[in-house]
């Protein structure tokens, strides 16, 4: 059985730049969520959250750590597996000559990777059959950037958020969440509830399972069973 830790981090900036948080999700042996931590960065960019998710990750593994990672950004990944020794060479210098941007941050993740392996896997993001915990770590980061303020397992969040596509989209919108709310978009109850089909499994409100592509609907802040809602609804 490898040793090897598997990981997901993400960024989210609610406008470009807007409030910002950076997420990250480590796998137990099994493949399941086992910790997650998410943290505020105030106005920033995506690309500082994409960053500071991966500098955060690598802080919270000690030296000597065997790790996957894996990232929905093309930028992070590339900015640290193949810009970076031309960066070096160049006195952190573009190609353009110009400085590279987020120095600082890329500069602080060199270090930690000097004494980590680390194997980089891109997961394509909001993907119907896309990469679990890259999913929470999305979610975590959004919903960080959002109310700004730190969770996870350290402060004593045991729950990991649960991926809802739609959720804090607004109609319409722009980025990653409002295109796949777009796309997500499913058939409409009585008084416009909408109903979806679940993209990871899940719980409802009500304590029972639900499984990948299962239909589901908004319960309050949750997701669940549109049974669930319809009992809910009924006259006592």
């Amino acid at each position: 059985m490898s040793d090897r830790i598997i990981a997901a981090c993400d960024g989210a900036a609610k406008g470009n730049p807007g409030p910002a948080a950076w997420a990250w999700v480590i796998a137990d042996g099994e493949g399941r969520p086992e910790r997650w931590e998410s943290g505020p960065l105030g106005r920033a960019t995506n690309n500082v959250g994409e960053l500071t998710a991966l500098l955060e990750l690598l802080r919270s593994v000690p030296a000597g750590t065997s790790l996957e990672v894996r990232m929905d950004s093309q930028y992070a990944m590339k900015a640290v597996t193949q810009w970076l020794p031309n960066w070096k060479r160049n006195g952190w210098k573009t190609a353009a000559g110009k400085p590279v941007a987020n120095q600082e941050l890329v500069q602080s993740i060199d270090s930690l990777l000097a004494d980590r392996d680390v194997e980089f896997r891109y997961v394509p993001a909001h993907r119907v059959d896309g990469d679990r915990l890259n999913a929470i770590a999305d979610q975590a980061a959004s919903d960080a950037a959002v109310s700004q303020r730190a969770a996870g397992t350290a402060h004593g969040d045991a729950a990991v958020p649960e991926p809802a596509p739609e959720r804090a989209a607004p109609a319409g919108g722009g980025g990653k969440a409002g295109r796949q709310a777009r796309k997500s978009s499913g058939s409409s109850g009585s008084g416009g509830t909408r109903t979806i089909k679940a993209k990871f499994r899940g719980t409802c409100p009500c304590g029972a399972p639900y499984a990948a592509g299962e239909s589901i609907t908004k319960l309050g802040s949750r997701w669940g069973h549109p049974a669930c809602r319809a009992a809910a609804d009924s006259p006592a």
